[in-house]
C-alpha cells in the first residue's frame, strides 16, 4: 500500500538521513557541509569543497523546514548561508570550490553551481525572510546575463568563457529550476523572462525531434557533439517532465506540456530496466542501454515526474508504489545511509555518501508527500 511505503520513506528521509547529516555532516563551528561522508557518518575529505554541495545542503534543509519546522535544522540555515557568501563570493562573482583547508581552490564561476545559488537562496529566503538572499539572487542573475550568455542561445558552462568547451543541457535544466524557485520567492518579472528563454532553448536545441529524445552534449553552435551527442539520460528526461510542469504554472504553454509528455514516453519506454530501477544512460539513436548501472537520482526524478504527468489515479499509485518499494529495497540503508550506485543486477556498488545526493532523495520523497496530501483516499 502506498500509504505504508510512503510513511517508511518519509521516516527514512526526515528522521534518519537529514537528522544524521545535520548531526555529523555539518561542521557546526564553521557552518559548512562536508563534501562527502563515509557510511560510518564520518567526514570523507575528497580534496575539494564545492559551492554546489553547500547550496544543495542549504536548499535541502531550508525546504525541509517548510515541511517540518525542526529547530536543529533552522539553526543550520543562516550559518550555512553566511559560509557560502563569505567563502565563495569573491570579487562580485561565485567561485567553484575550496580546498579541504577552506583556501580557494578553483576560481571558475560554474553555470551549474549558479543554478543552485538561485534554488538554495530562494528557499532559504522563503524559510527565513533574510533579505540578503534576494539581493544575491539578483546579482547572480545579472552576472549570468552580463558574462555567461552565449550569442547562439543559452549559457556557457563556466566563466572565464572557453568557447571550445562542450556545452551541456544539464546546467540549463538546473537554471530553469533555479529561476522557477526565484520567481516563486520574489515574483520578479526578470526571472519569468529567464524561464521563457530557457524553455525555448530546450525546445529549439535540446529536444531531438526525430528520436523524441533530450540530448546532452553539444558544440558551441548547438550541433551534437560527434563523440557524445548520442548519449541520453532517462533521469534527465524525467527531471525535465517535472520542471516543465512547474514552469507551466508560471508561464502556461501547451507546447511545453506536450514536450513533457513526449519525454515521459521516451524515458518510461526505454529507460526503465526490466529488473526495476532506471538506467543511467541509453543511446538516443537506438534506445539501447549504454550504461546499465543505476545511480540513485534518476529514480527520485521518476517519482517527481509521476506526480505531475497526466495519468489515471490507479496507474499513478501503482507506479509510485513500485518505485518507492524499489528505492526502499535497493537504495535505502539503515541509519539514513544509502547506496549511491547499483550494478545492472541491482547489487550495490561500494561508494561513500555524496553531499549532493540528499537534495535528490529529499525532493523525490517530498513531491510524493505533497501529491498524496491532495488524495483523500489512498487505502487501496
Amino acid at each position: 500500500m502506498l500509504n505504508t511505503t510512503l510513511a517508511t520513506c518519509q521516516s527514512f528521509v526526515f528522521d534518519q538521513l537529514l537528522r544524521n547529516w545535520s548531526t555529523y555532516g555539518i561542521n557546526k563551528e564553521l557552518g559548512f557541509s562536508y563534501e562527502s561522508m563515509t557510511h560510518n557518518w564520518e567526514n570523507n575529505p575528497v580534496g575539494r569543497i564545492r559551492l554546489l554541495t553547500q547550496c544543495r545542503q542549504l536548499y535541502t534543509f531550508s525546504h525541509a523546514c517548510q515541511f517540518k519546522n525542526t529547530p536543529e535544522w533552522q539553526a543550520l540555515l543562516t550559518p550555512l548561508f553566511d559560509f557560502i557568501t563569505t567563502h565563495y563570493f569573491i570579487e562580485e562573482r561565485w567561485i567553484f570550490s575550496l580546498d579541504d583547508d577552506l583556501s580557494v581552490k578553483d576560481r571558475q564561476s560554474d553555470a551549474y553551481a549558479l543554478a543552485f545559488i538561485l534554488l538554495a537562496f530562494s528557499h532559504y529566503f522563503k524559510t527565513t525572510n533574510d533579505e540578503r538572499a534576494p539581493q544575491y539572487i539578483k546579482k547572480t542573475h545579472q552576472f549570468l546575463l552580463d558574462y555567461m550568455q552565449a550569442e547562439s542561445g543559452g549559457f556557457y558552462e563556466s566563466y572565464p568563457i572557453d568557447d571550445k568547451q562542450i556545452r551541456r543541457q544539464n546546467p540549463h535544466m538546473h537554471l530553469l529550476e533555479g529561476y522557477v524557485a526565484a520567481f516563486e520567492a520574489t515574483q520578479d518579472e526578470g526571472y519569468k523572462k529567464a524561464i521563457q528563454s530557457l524553455l525555448s532553448t530546450a525546445l529549439k536545441h535540446f529536444y531531438h525531434k526525430e528520436s523524441k529524445t533530450l540530448r546532452e552534449f553539444f558544440n558551441t553552435d548547438w550541433s551534437l557533439d560527434p563523440q557524445t551527442g548520442h548519449q541520453v539520460e532517462p533521469g534527465h528526461h524525467l527531471e525535465w517532465v517535472w520542471l516543465l510542469y512547474q514552469a507551466n504554472k508560471i508561464t502556461p504553454n501547451i507546447e511545453y506540456t506536450d514536450l513533457a509528455q513526449q519525454l515521459w514516453l521516451t524515458a518510461t519506454r526505454h529507460g526503465l530496466a526490466d529488473n526495476g530501477g532506471i538506467y543511467n544512460q541509453i543511446d538516443g539513436d537506438t534506445y539501447r542501454p549504454i550504461d546499465k548501472e543505476k545511480r540513485i537520482w534518476p529514480i527520485t526524478e521518476y517519482l517527481k515526474a509521476i506526480t505531475v504527468i497526466p495519468l489515471g489515479k490507479e496507474e499513478k499509485i501503482h507506479r509510485l508504489e513500485t518505485a518507492l518499494e524499489f528505492v526502499q529495497q535497493y537504495y535505502f540503508l539503515p541509519n539514513g545511509r544509502w547506496n549511491e550506485y547499483l550494478n545492472a543486477d541491482n547489487s550495490p556498488k561500494t561508494y561513500p555518501l555524496p553531499g549532493t545526493s540528499s537534495y535528490h532523495i529529499f525532493l523525490g520523497v517530498a513531491e510524493v508527500l505533497r501529491w498524496s496530501k491532495k488524495l483523500p483516499d489512498m487505502s487501496h
